[in-house]
């Protein structure tokens, strides 16, 4: 999987978890699409202060998965669910999900 790919997904499980501020620096890059530039222009920030902090998020979601394992759990629970042939607990577990 690709990285990018990656800690958007990862940000779907964690974003919560980061402050507003934080979740406005990764919206804005990784969801809008912004260079660092026109964040940092937006935000009254350096470009520098923006990838920094850009860097920092992905950090910490990284170490929230690291911590915790959801997404590990969530992608093993769904091989499980995808290995069983009786349907209507697939179907009742794939609705859990």
């Amino acid at each position: 999987m690709e990285d990018r790919e990656k800690i958007v997904i990862l940000y779907d499980y964690y974003g919560e978890l980061l402050t507003e501020v934080q979740r406005d620096y990764f919206e804005a890059y990784y969801f809008d699409n912004l260079s660092l530039s026109e964040i940092g222009e937006n935000l009254n920030k350096s470009r520098n202060a923006v990838h920094k902090n850009i860097k920092s998020v992905v950090s910490r979601l990284y170490e929230y998965e690291d911590k915790l394992k959801l997404y590990m759990k969530d992608e093993k629970l769904k091989e499980i669910i995808n290995e069983i042939n009786d349907k209507k607990i697939k179907k009742e577990l794939e609705e859990l999900l």
